[in-house]
């Protein structure tokens, strides 16, 4: 079976972005750019993923601990009001709020001769290649930009150049925010421009960026703050950036790189980075069969089209590979992870200080590294994993007298533990460390990688035995979690009181049953822990199981409370049907048929509003083999939560959701997490032909399947250990098999 990606995974626009949220990003992990497109003043909006403001404090509250026996005595017995205004006070971080994200700036381009009318303007980003593009036409000139950033050369390269001898000049400069924040720019020899400062706060880190200009033709000078290029045909433009986060001298640093770069021709330059990039974009294709190709609409208006109830498969491909694109730009090896906004933020105060929020966007982010081939971009979440167990151990010691490590719903780049903000309804949840663990184990159950899963083992069951030590007995001799949250949700008691913190939310027990379960596995696999593995499942037999309340719906807390909003973005109590495993239709029917239930409710009453909620509902959707149902949540996400550069939109704009609705596709035509890899368990009728290439499954393999009316017709299963596997699909007869490594199996 030949499957390819088609040359048509391209964003284009027939004319420049106005906003930030047309521009279209480049990234390598570390260094990220928004291109603005202009045709006389180019914009590029630069991030560099260290640029955090302020440095690492402790921020535990000692008040938490000589108060958790009164809190939690409060909420047994009902007295929600007074246990949260206590709270409030004692479990709050000091200061409330971790730290922010920040831009680094931009560099702002003026081009001279453009004085005449505009024709045949493209604004494009090539997936194929992991590559930004402009061109138009000026007084019979033709003008092309050529921008990419770089992981193996870890720099920003811009080409610029025209179709006739010395009818290029270009004016560069930096400007941050107005540059009212540009603490110092200077001049670099005759061809450089670097800007200095500051991230702010005690102990923050500094910064340097550079600019070097390397043109083919014509001259280069120095104004002022200018960089000019005269004259010339073409020039390239080489930008480094770092921070004392990585680097003791971030100008040193990144002057020796620039410099070690403009020896390097551009076109070897471009050839390390498309084959750096394709590597990992190139392992996964998907064609959705289509009857009416619309490559040749700009993207904003194939967006449109489909807003307005068009088909268009070939959308979804691209959307699908956008998310997979994003991933690559905002996540590599070496990189801090992926944030809420990626690595693309233009807000010296961002939404959400565009930090590490672990309630589910964080996890989300990842949900398509494994099963959409992307493993490495898994490891900068690993590294931020490690980083958080010595702060989060002195978090679960200094508040709640606990072993092990914790984390509440956000972290920041120094891998703070403590609570984030007070919000009550989401602030006080110990389990953000628990539930961050979960992808250590999906990296190892994709990989079989035992080294690996030797080394994760400590952190998992480092965070499961805070957990318990964090349990506590209740009235009727279960553990239950106390204080909590159901992330973010509010309910009401039969008095009318309304309250958020509580005594064991559903989705704690979900999160502890698959954290416990996978530690006992792990530490089966790797022959250790034999008393610690009876504990655990001795713990497991006391923690309460899922409820079915009264309207037929999965209870979201222990007691079946009257939801404040019914119609909630988070739907945190079907943790068990995905990410988790527990509901099942197969083996768990009746909570399967609950969770459906809750998943009717929730959407009658206005849920799936925000974009990575949206995305977590065609999860879910695909998990219940509803192929239909996860298509009509598909288009929602894009009809309702997607902006003209393909963003997902909260709203405002939140990386979550482009990374969730890939791997909603990904889950929709393949799953694995029960003994059984199923090909198509959720696939709609607009998708009744098409294949796809490169899906992981876990146990080790790698899947590449076609399809006709719904009907799989041929597949092919490459792994990369010995192992028992077996699939299942419609058309294809069940098959089981011994797989060995290095081996490929093809069946029709």
């Amino acid at each position: 079976m030949k499957v390819s990606n088609r040359n048509n995974h391209r964003m284009w626009y027939s004319k420049p972005a106005e906003v930030w949220n047309e521009a279209l990003p480049i990234g390598n992990g570390r260094l990220g750019a928004m291109i603005f497109g202009g045709i006389a003043e180019e914009r590029l909006q630069l991030n560099e993923d260290s640029m955090w403001y302020g440095g690492p404090r402790d921020r535990n509250n000692e008040d938490a601990l000589p108060n958790l026996p009164h809190i939690r005595k409060l909420i047994m017995e009902g007295k929600l009001r007074e246990a949260e205004e206590i709270a409030s006070m004692t479990m709050a971080g000091l200061p409330e709020a971790q730290r922010h994200y920040m831009p680094l700036g931009e560099l702002q381009l003026s081009f001279g001769n453009h004085d005449g009318p505009i024709e045949d303007y493209v604004r494009e980003l090539d997936l194929d290649r992991g590559i930004s593009r402009v061109s138009y036409r000026v007084s019979g000139i033709c003008y092309t930009r050529e921008l990419f950033a770089s992981h193996p050369d870890q720099a920003i390269f811009i080409r610029i150049s025209a179709d006739k001898k010395s009818a290029l000049s270009v004016k560069a400069r930096f400007n941050r925010h107005k540059w009212r924040y540009l603490e110092k720019t200077k001049k670099w020899e005759q061809s450089g421009l670097i800007m200095l400062g500051e991230c702010g706060g005690k102990d923050g880190s500094s910064f340097a960026t550079v600019l070097k200009a390397i043109p083919t033709d014509g001259a280069c000078r120095l104004l002022g703050e200018y960089l000019l290029v005269e004259d010339a045909s073409s020039v390239t433009l080489m930008l480094a950036a770092e921070t004392t986060f990585r680097q003791k001298d971030p100008e040193l640093y990144t002057k020796r790189r620039v410099e070690e770069l403009s020896q390097t021709a551009y076109d070897t330059l471009l050839a390390r980075h498309t084959s750096d990039y394709g590597e990992l974009y190139n392992r996964v294709a998907l064609n959705l069969i289509q009857k009416i190709d619309r490559h040749d609409l700009p993207t904003d208006e194939r967006l449109k089209q489909f807003q307005q109830g068009e088909e268009d498969p070939g959308l979804i491909e691209t959307y699908f590979q956008f998310g997979r694109y994003l991933l690559i730009s905002s996540s590599r090896p070496g990189s801090l992870p992926a944030n809420l906004q990626g690595i693309w933020n233009d807000s010296f105060t961002p939404p959400w200080d565009s930090k590490f929020t672990i309630n589910i966007n964080t996890q989300m982010n990842y949900w398509l590294a494994e099963n959409c081939n992307l493993a490495e971009c898994h490891e900068p979440l690993f590294d931020l994993i490690e980083r958080m167990r010595e702060p989060g151990r002195i978090t679960a010691r200094t508040m709640y007298d606990c072993r092990g490590f914790t984390a509440h719903h956000n972290t920041d780049i120094w891998a703070d533990t403590a609570p984030q903000d007070t919000y009550l309804p989401a602030s006080f949840w110990p389990l953000g460390a628990a539930w961050l663990c979960l992808h250590l184990w999906e990296h190892y159950r994709y990989s079989q990688n035992r080294i690996f899963l030797e080394k994760a083992y400590e952190t998992m069951k480092e965070s499961a035995q805070f957990l318990l030590d964090y349990l506590i007995e209740d009235a009727e001799g279960r553990l239950i979690t106390c204080p909590s949250v159901s992330p973010e949700n509010s309910y009401k008691l039969p008095n009318g009181e309304i309250g958020v913190l509580c005594a064991g939310a559903s989705m704690d027990f979900q999160i502890i049953e698959a954290l416990f379960t996978a530690c006992i596995r792990s530490a089966e696999l790797i022959g250790r822990d034999s008393s610690f593995r009876e504990e655990l499942a001795a713990v497991l037999e006391r923690i309460p199981k899922p409820q079915i309340g009264r309207s037929g719906q999965i209870q979201e807390w222990m007691e079946d409370y009257e939801e404040v909003e019914p119609g909630h973005r988070h739907i945190s109590h079907l943790f068990g049907l995905y990410p988790g495993e527990s509901f099942t239709p197969e083996h768990t029917p009746e909570l399967a048929k609950a969770a459906r239930t809750t998943l009717e409710l929730r959407l009658k009453n206005g849920g799936g509003h925000t974009g990575w909620s949206r995305a977590w509902i065609i999860h879910f959707w695909a998990r219940l083999q509803d192929g239909q149902k996860a298509y009509e949540n598909v288009r929602a996400l894009l009809e309702d939560s997607t902006l003209p550069n393909l963003f997902d939109n909260h709203p405002p704009f939140q990386i979550d959701g482009n990374f969730g609705g890939s791997s909603g596709i990904a889950e929709m035509l393949m799953q694995s997490h029960t003994e059984v890899i199923r090909l198509l368990p959720a696939l709609p009728d607009t998708w009744y032909e098409g294949s796809v290439q490169g899906l992981r499954a876990r146990g080790g393999y790698t899947l590449d399947f076609s399809w006709m009316m719904g009907r799989v017709i041929e597949v092919t299963v490459k792994s990369a250990i010995d192992g028992f596997c077996q699939l299942e699909g419609p058309g294809l007869k069940s098959v089981s098999f011994h797989a060995e490594a290095g081996r490929s199996y093809t069946f029709t």
